[in-house]
């Protein structure tokens, strides 16, 4: 059963915080962004327009974490339970606020949630076309900033949020056990090598596509070939196989040419 990475106690317990935005398409296109990478949690802070059909159909698959929502009148009201808040925000502050970067961020969240099974975390965004305000981000522990190309830097907010969504999941231990689950077979041995060089050398010989006494570097040039691959048993189960019927073959025609002459 694939296990849904929003239940993992840690992204389970950061939320993303939405201030004034004002296309309903944005507040859909973050929910598909969150869904994709584990998050649930989405709160509105006084959108412009919502609920919204346009928000719907741009949610796609990610219903579910658009109905669940969570609509607010003032930024307070989203944060007041947190323990570690992030704003983020498209440009740099004339003030100095404690700033992370997108890796920073995730590192720190999952360390607030780990080290407290109870803490909440916020991310927040700002509007499309201005962001969060000074006031706002007085109300942040850091200020967060996604490095981008300094002469186009312009994020849409979904974008923005997919990429600080992306460093969270990456953060936590569900890729590595992602990894581990996704490769079943072990790696062939040497001597499963070997065996599989012998019986290539062999099977090529018996399709008459190799001449040893004019191919001296062609089974060198196979070993690199294969070594790169890093075959596992079962690929070395199946090229055998594929051997087998080919050497099959040839010897069944050529039992039928000789009792034709």
């Amino acid at each position: 059963m694939i296990e849904d990475y929003r239940k993992h106690p840690s992204l389970a317990r950061v939320k993303v915080v939405l201030v004034e935005t004002s296309h309903p398409g944005n507040i859909g296109a973050v929910a598909r962004a969150m869904k994709n990478m584990g998050l649930s949690r989405l709160v509105l802070v006084n959108p412009r327009e919502y609920p919204s059909h346009v928000a719907s159909v741009r949610a796609s698959g990610a219903a579910d974490v658009l109905g669940e929502a969570e609509v607010v009148t003032h930024l307070d009201e989203a944060l007041s339970d947190c323990q570690l808040v992030v704003g983020s925000s498209a440009r740099m502050r004339k003030v100095s606020w404690p700033q992370l970067d997108v890796r920073q961020t995730a590192s720190l969240a999952m360390e607030t949630t780990l080290g407290d099974e109870h803490a909440q975390v916020a991310i927040v965004f700002g509007r499309e076309d201005s962001g969060l305000s000074n006031a706002e981000l007085d109300k942040c522990h850091y200020l967060a900033h996604i490095p981008t190309n300094p002469v186009y830097s312009s994020l849409n907010i979904a974008a923005a949020v997919q990429v600080f969504a992306y460093e969270l999941l990456m953060a936590t231990d569900i890729q590595s056990v992602h990894h581990a689950e996704g490769y079943r077979h072990q790696l062939a041995s040497a001597q499963q090598l070997e065996g599989f060089y012998d019986h290539l050398y062999q099977a090529l010989q018996d399709i008459a596509f190799l001449d040893p006494a004019k191919n001296a570097r062609f089974m060198r040039r196979m070993r690199r070939l294969f070594n790169r691959s890093h075959l596992d048993v079962k690929e070395i189960d199946i090229l055998r196989g594929v051997l087998t019927a080919s050497q099959r073959q040839a010897r069944q025609l050529n039992e039928l040419t000789q009792s034709q002459k």
